[in-house]
């Protein structure tokens, strides 16, 4: 069968890539315009990412994947055939047309390309719109959680609001609950709000809401992320929002930014004049994997990578386990000479 045939059964699939993911990948669970699962084998977890939206073809098409793991990615044709245990193009190809001519009413706005675009748009404007009716944080609950992570510079966090009542809408169909959370804005290289994502709160602030899960993303996130400051020359990324902030309190000069899970630490887009990126990693698995990828890609840019490490699960633990001072004294062991100094004192 020639290449032609498998790319037009690659957009077909696309069309329905949330159809494709619920079958092949029922592991997994839609967040936002992506499948967040384990692997391509089907594990429990978050470390790949599947588009659910986006053009029919190139970079950023509908149905391509990437695992932050394992360096791992592909169409919707390599989760067919590694799926079903298939080798021959042919068979991959008749379980694709097979899988094509089952019916699929509940994601029929899937079927082309406009509604998806159509999606893709509507996302980001709930997304908007979720922020700006959002509070600015000084005095709110979301401050007072915050500050039970052990966070004390929350001085000058634009990309950060609350909001009192942020509906939840449980992924088994019960009913939509209202809880306050904290809403921080994620944006792309020029600024411009691509998404927002949710942290409910219990509703005294002291910590998450008892939801499964806590956080929610909308919006379009890959390459993107909540910033803190404006990147020049250098720039530290992480994963979550409280374990960027942790490393804030002690660099506050440093701009960061939060991609929000290991999938997406290990696609964050450059800036251009970049000259040195400083990664902070998770302790386990695939926070390792995000790090490892996003150096790999910094080198291959001419960036000069640089992890820092937690002692403990991610830098959050440290600050609140270890204390102020026990953090400060290992980002600066671990910092290049001169820009500990250069970003503590800015």
């Amino acid at each position: 069968m020639s290449r032609l045939f498998a790319s037009e059964l690659a957009t077909r699939l696309g069309r329905q890539a949330e159809a494709v993911c619920r079958h092949y990948l029922p592991a997994g669970r839609k967040t936002g315009s992506y499948w967040i699962v384990g692997d391509v084998h089907n594990s429990p977890g978050r470390s790949m990412f599947v588009r659910l939206t986006g053009p029919v073809s190139g970079k950023g098409a509908a149905g391509r994947w990437q695992d932050a793991n394992s360096g791992e990615y592909g169409d919707l044709l390599d989760i067919i055939r590694t799926r079903c245990g298939l080798h021959e193009f042919r068979d991959v190809a008749d379980e694709a047309i097979r899988f094509l001519g089952m019916p699929h009413p509940e994601l029929t706005r899937a079927s082309s390309a406009s509604s998806r675009d159509r999606d893709a748009s509507e996302f980001g404007d709930a997304a908007r719109r979720l922020f700006r009716m959002s509070q600015t944080l000084g005095g709110t609950l979301a401050e007072t959680y915050l500050r039970s992570r052990a966070l004390i510079r929350l001085g000058d966090l634009p990309a950060l609001r609350f909001h009192p009542r942020c509906f939840y809408r449980p992924e088994d169909g019960g009913p939509t609950e209202q809880w306050p959370a904290l809403i921080a804005a994620i944006t792309d290289l020029k600024g411009r709000q691509t998404g927002s994502h949710r942290t409910w709160l219990a509703r005294d602030g002291s910590g998450k809401a008892p939801l499964d899960p806590p956080r929610r993303a909308m919006g379009d996130l890959l390459g993107h992320g909540v910033r803190f400051g404006v990147s020049r020359d250098v720039l530290a990324a992480g994963e979550g929002i409280e374990s960027v902030l942790s490393v804030r309190d002690v660099l506050p000069g440093l701009p960061m930014l939060a991609a929000l899970s290991a999938g997406h630490l290990g696609a964050v887009l450059f800036p251009d004049g970049l000259q040195r990126l400083y990664i902070l990693g998770d302790r386990d698995t695939a926070g390792e994997g995000a790090v490892d990828r996003l150096a790999a890609r910094a080198f291959e840019a001419g960036i000069d990578p640089v992890p820092l490490l937690p002692n403990l699960g991610d830098f959050n633990d440290d600050l609140r386990l270890l204390g102020h001072d026990a953090l400060r004294l290992s980002l600066q062991d671990q910092l290049i000479p001169g820009d500990f100094r250069r970003f503590a004192l800015a």
